[in-house]
């Protein structure tokens, strides 16, 4: 086995080395139309259809650019803590993708629009919570590039493939690149570091209403660099993830750079500076394109477009509208829902802040659902691999199964069915209970008719009962709620047992 494949499980890792992170995230604003002209925007449109001659770069073609695109960048830097330029411009970056329709992308070089913020995130630690102030080097606007899809391997990647075909549909959708500064010192919280900052970047674009940040549909993109620094050691040697598509892949990728780049350097070997290919099922990424020189993208100002001057009354304005922003919004919700600090971070690692915020908004208590979001539901989402958002369940449907356990129509042990089904896709709450027949038997004559078939199978227990070892009732309980497939009322079960007994508690 040669050095570069062997790895180094993390915990013994973070002995001998300090990871060195930054991150990359790129953003798709959910503009109507693209950067540089007035192509719809819409996800999901028949490959080349949303395309015309400014975005498939043909020659004569004048470029306009998106005002929205640009308030949108503003009020992104502004909630990011940056400041706001009073000039900047447009660049070309010259280089060679069969997905860049022009063979350059115009983009933002040494002048962006936004510089020098900050963004502070919450993780959990043994010892609490503990918050990360992670520096913003630049936010700045550029187009997005096509799509390729890679058709005949076993991948879907360019290696192993028979052909590529090309959908220029997303080029020239307005795109924002958010550069963080290095980020030292987090040591083994690296990786959880990595994925509260992108999941902070999320609910505050959110928040703002700039972008649906569907990582799933890449309109939240991240480039994971990272590199380890031995103790007494210059800063080691980065690579660059490319194109994580998931919080929990971010994570995951953090952690197993961090893993492999120790066995290179515990093998007597040299981290290559490279790109790297994250593989959702192994949670392992594969060299992409070596990056050992710089390259020369031959930058040089866009002669087409005329600089950009937002003046301050305008950005003093964008600013007086900005909207609660997530940090704040989480402080006044602990405060209202009673809970702790503890209790807070585990929903935001869990990314239920908002998911809690609408169930009670649709009439669920908020201890409920917590208890949902991050139990049952949670548990379902680490099995799948996927964020709790994604799951297929709504605030309104946790908000009818507590009103049926309220009711006496469900308990807990058939409430988790009911969102089983739900989660299969058998159909809404009320569909999924009368399919599987779910429902609580409330019915005394069906409850005391089984009690009275465990009383005959048990008559031991029915004599330790009325000479008052009353715990021993637990036995004919438990075998009425067999009988009954979980769906009696335990306390009601008990209730009628001990009063056909004669017995009180």
């Amino acid at each position: 086995m040669s050095n570069a494949q062997l790895t180094v499980p993390f915990d013994e890792a973070m002995t001998r080395y300090e990871p060195i992170i930054g991150l990359e995230v790129h953003v798709e604003l959910g503009t109507n139309s693209k950067m540089f002209c007035s192509c719809a925007t819409a996800f999901g449109a028949p490959p080349n259809t949303q395309v015309c001659p400014v975005c498939l770069g043909l020659p004569g073609s004048m470029p306009v650019l998106n005002k929205v695109a640009v308030e949108s960048t503003i009020r992104i830097g502004l909630a990011l803590n940056c400041e706001i330029a009073t000039w900047c411009r447009f660049a070309r970056k010259n280089y060679f993708y069969p997905d860049m329709p022009k063979d350059y992308q115009v983009s933002q070089y040494d002048e962006p629009l936004c510089t020098n913020g900050w963004l502070d995130v919450t993780v959990a630690t043994d010892d609490g919570p503990q918050v990360v102030r992670v520096e913003i080097e630049r936010v700045h606007m550029e187009e997005d590039t096509g799509k390729l899809t890679h058709a005949g391997g076993a991948t879907g990647r360019i290696h192993g493939a028979d052909y590529s075909l090309v959908d220029y549909n997303r080029a020239g959708i307005p795109l924002i690149e958010i550069v963080t500064k290095t980020v030292i010192g987090t040591g083994p919280l690296a990786p959880a570091v990595a994925r509260a900052y992108v999941a902070e970047l999320r609910d505050v674009m959110r928040a703002l209403g700039v972008s649906d940040v569907r990582m799933e549909e890449g309109s939240l993109r991240c480039d994971v660099n990272l590199s380890l620094n031995e103790p007494g050691a210059g800063w080691g040697t980065r690579s660059e993830t490319k194109n994580v598509n998931s919080l929990r892949s971010v994570e995951r990728a953090v952690h197993s750079e961090i893993e492999r780049q120790a066995g290179v350097l515990d093998g007597g070997g040299r981290v290559i500076q490279e790109t790297r290919h994250f593989h959702e099922d192994t949670g392992r990424s594969t060299s992409g394109r070596s990056k050992e020189q710089a390259e020369d993208y031959r930058y040089f100002p866009e002669p087409d477009l005329v600089p950009i001057a937002p003046t301050r009354s305008w950005v003093e304005e964008l600013r007086a509208e900005l909207p609660e922003v997530p940090s704040v919004k989480r402080a006044r919700l602990q405060s209202t829902w009673g809970i702790n600090e503890f209790e807070l971070a585990t929903l935001v690692n869990a990314g239920a802040v908002e998911l809690v915020e609408s169930s009670i908004a649709a009439g669920v208590d908020p201890a409920a659902a917590r208890k949902w979001w991050t139990g049952e539901l949670l548990r379902v989402a680490n099995e799948r691999g996927v964020e709790l958002a994604d799951l297929p369940v709504t605030a309104t449907q946790i908000a009818r199964v507590e009103s049926l356990i309220a009711d006496g129509s469900l308990n807990d042990k058939l409430a988790r069915q009911v969102f089983e089904g739900v989660l299969a896709g058998e159909g809404d709450v009320d569909v999924v209970i009368a399919q599987r027949g779910l429902a609580v038997v409330s019915d005394d004559g069906a409850l005391l008719a089984a009690i009275d078939e465990a009383l005959a199978a048990q008559p031991d227990v029915v004599e330790k009962i009325k000479s008052g070892k009353i715990q021993a009732a637990g036995a004919i309980v438990g075998a009425v709620m067999k009988t009954t497939k979980g769906q009696a009322d335990a306390a009601k079960v008990r209730a009628l047992l001990l009063d056909r007994l004669g017995v009180s508690e």
